[in-house]
């Protein structure tokens, strides 16, 4: 089964509100400059679609509505999600903030599959208040197909046998891994239909795409073998230095912060992870060993981690003592993409940002940093 939070990123009371039914609506940036974060069915007859400029989707829109984004409500309803889904199903995946697989091999046999995940999404409907859809299919493709048909707010059942005819009449586009240059490059050779991809010799497929051509076939033909990866809150990302001499150089203890939170952030946008808790670590020359940690909305951009970085590690040097050791780590690690929580930043902002990143990938991630940390080499 596969569940998503219907219009999950847009504020849980302003939907409520009667009064914005049918009005489109859009989460972002309120100028110019802008993304559009995500928005509601209503705005994508329009065109209107998430990472688009505000700028662009206005002037496809007029009438749109900006709503500002709140990711700490977002985060804290994921939170809530999770819990519900882990108390009541025996392994699920955590696929994004707002998304979930949930394993039900076995259930027809003592509860039934479509019972029982009608019954949770109420459950979770009822707690949150939120607007859920699900897909219930034999593997993970077709239950995330089914559930972008269910919605808004609707539930859908694929039938073993049946993968491939519900595939069969849709465009292109609605397979997942077919993006707009894939889906271009397809309808030029007039390949407009599911059904018209699966019939493409594997040859073909592989001389176009390379072996993502093999696993589009595969895809096209309701064929997906991959599993339910268990979500585990436990997983980690970190990172700690101890110095040659202890210090009490604040300068350079800020530059070492600045340089390990911007290459673990780094390593969590490379693992596309993001991270829902920050905490700082510091070792006095006296070996006493203190933490602090604040739980946060999801992200794994560098300009949102460091503030927090920092304010926790004055929170916890409070002794005026040398310093010996320091140490970052982020947990409470999802799936997730940069832009997710960009609402007030510009194109220019995540094409800089994207370009860094590049950079880094390409020659290694020493080799482009901010400033700040060029004061301890």
């Amino acid at each position: 089964m596969h569940l998503d939070m219907d219009s999950f990123f847009v504020s849980v009371e302003q939907l409520r509100d009667s009064r914005l039914n049918g009005i489109p609506l859009a989460v972002g940036g309120t100028g110019d400059r802008g993304i559009i974060t995500t928005c509601s069915y209503e705005a994508r007859v329009f065109g209107v679609r998430s990472g688009m400029s505000m700028k662009l989707a206005k002037k496809l829109c007029p009438q749109l509505l900006i709503i500002r984004g709140d990711f700490e409500r977002y985060s804290m309803y994921s939170r809530m999600i999770t819990e519900i889904i882990a108390d009541n199903t025996p392994k699920y995946e955590k696929a994004s903030i707002d998304e979930f697989y949930v394993d039900m091999s076995g259930m027809d046999t003592h509860f039934g599959c479509l019972k029982f995940s009608t019954e949770l999404r109420h459950y979770i409907m009822d707690q949150t208040g939120l607007p859920v859809s699900f897909g219930l299919a034999s593997n993970k493709l077709i239950s995330k197909v089914a559930t972008n048909d269910a919605k808004p707010n609707g539930q859908l059942e694929i039938g073993y046998g049946l993968e491939k005819g519900f595939l069969a009449p849709k465009p292109v586009e609605k397979l997942p891994m077919v993006g707009d240059q894939t889906a271009y490059a397809l309808r030029k050779k007039g390949i407009e239909t599911i059904k018209l991809l699966s019939e493409v010799p594997l040859p073909y497929m592989e001389t176009m795409f390379g072996k993502n051509g093999i696993e589009l076939s595969r895809r096209a033909n309701g064929i997906d073998e991959s599993p339910i990866i268990q979500y585990s809150e436990q997983k980690s990302i970190s990172t700690e230095n101890t110095f040659e001499q202890d210090t009490i150089n604040m300068q350079f203890l800020h530059s070492e912060l600045v340089r390990m939170t911007e290459k673990i952030s780094f390593d969590l946008r490379s693992k596309g992870l993001l991270t829902g808790c920050i905490t700082v670590k510091l070792r006095y020359t006296n070996f006493d060993t203190v933490t602090k940690q604040q739980t946060i909305a999801y992200t794994n951009s560098d300009h949102m981690l460091l503030p927090i970085a920092k304010e926790l590690f004055a929170k916890l040097y409070d002794r005026r003592l040398l310093i010996r050791l320091l140490g970052i780590r982020f947990t409470h690690l999802v799936p997730g993409t940069y832009q997710i929580n960009l609402f007030e930043d510009s194109h220019k902002i995540i094409s800089l940002n994207n370009a860094m990143d590049n950079i880094k990938m390409r020659y290694g991630a020493g080799k482009i940093t901010r400033a700040v940390t060029l004061l301890n080499r």
